[in-house]
């Protein structure tokens, strides 16, 4: 835990985690959140812009609210990009394919190093129980 200045109001608070913004700056986001889920479930085929100037709310906080998936717009209105290819989307930093294609790329890259680690691991159980007669284990 640490002192800090608000990122906001330039107030001094204990920091413990997550953004560098202070009690009341916080209390005040989540209000001006909770007046742009609102505005955006009453118009939902607002755009960004629009929902700023009708909330009073700045378009990158509006941003990164949906970026985070806290928010979602309609599917036609296509606030954002996907930061991979570049299509419309709705809410998140990604689409769909490529959220896909990248889990498939980090499952692929994953699966053979867990593999290795775990015969690894059961080889050398192996070993202790035949060189100490220590430890055993149990097969199911």
């Amino acid at each position: 835990m640490g002192v800090r200045n608000c990122s906001r109001c330039g107030k001094i608070f204990n920091y413990v985690a997550g953004q560098p913004i202070c009690e009341t700056c916080r209390k005040e986001l989540e209000t001006d959140f909770q007046k742009v889920k609102d505005y955006i479930k009453e118009n939902p085929n607002q755009g960004i812009k629009e929902v700023a100037e009708g909330c009073e709310v700045s378009e990158g906080q509006i941003k990164q609210w949906v970026r985070e998936e806290r928010l979602e717009f309609s599917k036609g209105a296509g606030v954002l990009n996907c930061e991979q290819c570049g299509a419309p989307i709705a809410t998140g930093r990604f689409c769909e394919k490529c959220k896909a294609a990248m889990t498939g790329n980090l499952n692929a890259s994953i699966q053979p190093g867990m593999e290795a680690r775990r015969k690894a691991a059961m080889d050398a159980a192996a070993a202790a129980v035949k060189n100490k007669g220590g430890m055993r284990f149990i097969k199911n």
